[in-house]
């Protein structure tokens, strides 16, 4: 049988070729600025990436389970530890909670804010809990030097093999600063603290992780992904330097410590952040010459975003999360915490850990993604991300290690000044609607009212770990993207009016129809009642039917040639007797004199929709 090659009719094509065909089809249009994505991390994207692009990537030449683990830690599957963080005001509840769990697919147990201060309290908190068949994770503890040494008397008293014992402490004395504003023992006592948990743990509780470095709070006060991967790095490198000037090896701190990512909705870079963040700390551990490999393979769980959750049309953060899981299951995580889809607005219960669980089972049973080792591998296009976003955080790290490192740069506000200077830069993204969020600034349910479904303390504020005045370090921002545009929707809703907005639609079909959308979703953003027409014959009738509807604010949809034949009449019909005239649109030539006439406002794509009905809520007195 002859030899034939499966493809040969087809010749490869070059990238000069392809280009050719694009530009062709640009008709003219700038490609940078038609098909260049320039991110919010500071570099751009290609529209598309091949082969060639790989050139030069030296990672790309090791395997799964070597360094630096790029790739992954493991060589011959994807397996992560579905983790649930539990909130309860009870240790008896946050027992059953655990319990449920554990029945229902989870392996790993995160006990948040949990009081188990002494021997009988912890006992209460574990009770019926088979610690050498799933992890144990305390955060938000006051002491976890103490929590810890209580946690080890009960293993020993239950009668479990410390060997087969395995969880983390949320010990993060940056992250804490970060958050409160100083150290819960002063920095230097956090630093002993570290280094007496580091100790015991290595005696009683070897396979427990008990430094953990945040990236999560980067992320959710607003940062963008090189930032939360550079600083993440910066403080871990800190801890690592200021640990073994204090005495201890590397290779007992290194595989004591763990990383604590957000995964946001940016699908493809979450990926290539967390790929990266393995390749640069194998890079940052290879300077302390450590004594084994152990000390490269660093513990990453990975949790869904709360910075870009909402409160409006929340079924909506089920995508969310689980595009956020995804991100993290592909990536290799170690372990995934998703949230229930209602943290921005109520503690958690059963449906929201339930419906947190199930997205991670879907994706382990049915899509398999826990049996291929690196799905991303091979991509052009996570592979360059990956390097990209490795190149940019490696950059930012050197910025902070040239500060004198992360605790120095934390104390001069260099972190917190940067992180404010991103967000600052998402929140104009979101309030200009050039980045979307569903329901929110975009496309909301008009007819929803989530006022009185929002508990007074939602699980997303929690309760602080300790009361320490916030005087030493200047804080992070704790905040979702979306709150702007809820407390407007909210304030409405609580006024107990909804002010009418009348869209006054008129002449060629598809111009109105585009306008009363556009205008529809605008002011739908602030809860106000929208009154859609099928199109007026002339402005003396849509006048007359906005009056009679009794509107508060009347908003003409037509082309731009036609505004001239209907704005002067719908002015003087309307000036006077609704609270505002509003043109959809931007008619350049034609704003003075439309302005003349009585328009007060134009809304159109490039308008500041936060700031344009934050005025009109403050004019109906919300």
């Amino acid at each position: 049988m002859e030899d034939k090659k499966l493809f040969s009719e087809f010749p490869p094509v070059s990238t000069e070729k392809w280009e050719e065909v694009i530009n062709k089809d640009l008709k003219g249009a700038d490609y940078e600025k038609k098909l260049v994505w320039k991110t919010i991390e500071g570099f751009n994207v290609k529209p598309y990436y091949r082969a060639e692009d790989l050139e030069g990537l030296e990672y790309l030449d090791s395997n799964p389970a070597q360094a630096p683990y790029t790739r992954g830690k493991n060589a011959d599957n994807n397996v992560w530890d579905i983790r649930q963080d539990i909130k309860a005001e009870t240790l008896e509840e946050a027992n059953r909670l655990a319990i449920e769990a554990l029945e229902r697919g989870a392996n790993s147990l995160g006990f948040c804010a949990c009081k188990a201060d002494t021997v009988e309290k912890m006992q209460i908190l574990l009770k019926d809990i088979q610690l050498e068949a799933c992890k144990v994770n305390f955060t938000c503890s006051k002491n976890m030097l103490e929590t810890l040494k209580i946690f080890a008397e009960v293993v020993k008293a239950n009668g479990f093999d410390a060997e087969k014992v395995y969880g983390s402490c949320n010990f993060d004395m940056y992250g804490h600063a970060l958050m409160f504003g100083s150290y819960c023992e002063g920095e230097e006592g956090c630093l002993k603290m570290a280094k007496e948990m580091i100790e015991f743990a290595k005696a009683n509780l070897p396979k427990f992780h008990v430094i953990a470095i945040n990236g999560c709070h980067i992320h959710n006060a607003g940062s963008n992904i090189v930032q939360e991967l550079g600083f993440t790095l910066a403080s871990a490198n800190d801890m690592l330097a200021r640990l073994t000037d204090m005495g201890l090896q590397v290779c007992d701190i290194a595989p004591r410590m763990m990383f604590n990512f957000a995964t946001g909705s940016n699908y493809f870079m979450e990926i290539a952040k967390i790929r990266a963040a393995r390749m640069l700390w194998s890079k940052i551990v290879e300077q302390y010459n450590p004594c084994c490999d152990c000390c490269y393979k660093v513990f990453i769980n990975a949790t869904s975003s709360i910075w870009n959750k909402s409160i409006f049309d929340p079924y909506v953060n089920m995508l969310r999360t689980t595009t956020e899981t995804m991100s993290a299951a592909i990536a290799g995580a170690d372990s995934i915490t998703t949230n229930p889809f209602d943290i921005a607005y109520k503690g958690s219960d059963s449906f929201g850990y339930r419906i947190g669980r199930n997205q991670q089972l879907l994706l382990k049973e049915e899509s398999y993604m826990d049996k291929i080792v690196d799905p991303a591998a091979g991509s052009y296009y996570i592979e360059n991300l990956t390097n990209s976003i490795a190149q940019h955080a490696w950059d930012l790290f050197l910025t902070v290690e040239g500060k004198g490192g992360f605790g120095k740069a934390i104390r001069e506000g260099y972190v917190q000044d940067e992180v404010a200077r991103m967000s600052q830069q998402r929140d104009m993204d979101i309030a200009t609607r050039k980045t979307t969020i569903l329901g929110t600034n975009q496309y909301p349910n008009l007819i929803e009212k989530m006022s009185e479904k929002i508990e007074k303390e939602s699980a997303y504020c929690g309760k602080k770990a300790c009361c320490c005045e916030a005087t030493e370090i200047k804080t992070l921002r704790r905040y979702r993207g979306a709150e702007a545009f809820e407390q407007l929707r909210l304030a409405t809703e609580k006024s107990g009016r909804r002010p009418k907005v009348f869209l006054l639609t008129y002449g060629n079909l598809a111009m109105r129809k585009a306008r009363s959308g556009f205008a529809t979703n605008f002011f739908g953003v602030a809860g106000y009642e929208i009154i859609d027409n099928v199109g007026f014959k002339s402005a003396e009738e849509g006048v007359e039917a906005a009056l009679k509807a009794q509107a508060d604010i009347v908003v003409m949809c037509s082309s731009d040639d036609e505004y001239a034949e209907i704005c002067e009449n719908v002015c003087k019909g309307l000036k006077g007797k609704v609270k505002s005239i509003v043109l959809a649109g931007y008619p350049k030539d034609q704003i003075d004199t439309y302005k003349g006439y009585g328009v007060d406002e134009f809304i159109h794509v490039k308008t500041n929709v936060l700031d344009c009905l934050t005025k009109y809520n403050k004019e109906f007195g919300f």
